[in-house]
């Protein structure tokens, strides 16, 4: 059965895959059956999908919601709770092996008189639990990165200059956010809006990120300043 389910996950992820020598027969069937369900969701939800490739996973209680907005590669999986607003001018982009953890939000549109811009993620990309990106700006995500669980990305600010005006009267600014490929982003830590983080960079647990990160730096602390480089 070991056999059997390592080729099954080499096929889906286009990869070689090992499961861990303790893992024993009981628990390889009760993750598998589950497993099961998750698929046949993925199969519901993935007729409304404007593209999807291959087999989805989507765990219980995952609402979406313009589901026509999204193109979707072999592989996705969608932890329990996981919502997904993809109303937005040039909607969600999912590569290959995404994983979005559980309690998860990407919301594209606050508003409708202003819809978000969108969103491209990479392939072999994995959000821990409860990740919120912010899609009002466009974000773009490369290939090989990993979030931390409460990791939140922010494409817009409030202009807040006039002081005889209500902030929420005086409309945003949206210079988007662009992650490289192979980065690696702590738990807590925040990406502000015109923020680009280079390739291969490490932003560190609780980071705040204001500026752009150059390539293979690591960064740390509030606001975050470089602390390092690989």
């Amino acid at each position: 059965m070991k056999k059997l389910v390592e080729k099954t996950i080499s096929s889906i992820k286009g990869e070689p895959y090992r499961l861990d020598p303790a893992m024993t027969s009981g628990d390889l069937l009760s993750i598998v059956t589950g497993k099961a369900l998750e698929a046949a969701r993925g199969t519901i939800k993935g007729l409304f999908f404007k593209k999807k490739e291959g087999i989805a996973f989507i765990g219980k209680r995952v609402k979406i919601e313009h589901a026509s907005h999204i193109r979707a590669g072999r592989g996705l999986t969608l932890g329990d709770g996981v919502r997904i607003n993809a109303l937005s001018k040039d909607g969600v982009t999912l590569g290959d092996n995404v994983s979005i953890g559980a309690g998860s939000i990407l919301e594209c549109t606050g508003v409708i008189r202003e819809l978000g811009e969108g969103i491209t993620i990479g392939s072999h990309v994995g959000f821990a639990q409860n990740a919120f990106i912010s899609v009002r700006g466009s974000v773009e995500i490369g290939d090989d990165c990993i979030f931390g669980p409460n990791v939140s990305l922010f494409s817009e600010n409030h202009n807040f200059r006039d002081r005889d005006v209500a902030i929420r009267l005086q409309g945003a600014s949206r210079r988007g956010i662009k992650i490289g490929c192979d980065c690696w982003f702590g738990a807590n830590s925040v990406v502000l809006d015109g923020v680009t983080v280079g390739d291969g960079c490490v932003i560190a647990a609780g980071a705040v990120v204001t500026k752009d990160v150059e390539p293979y730096s690591i960064v740390g602390g509030v606001p975050a300043k470089v602390i390092g480089s690989r």
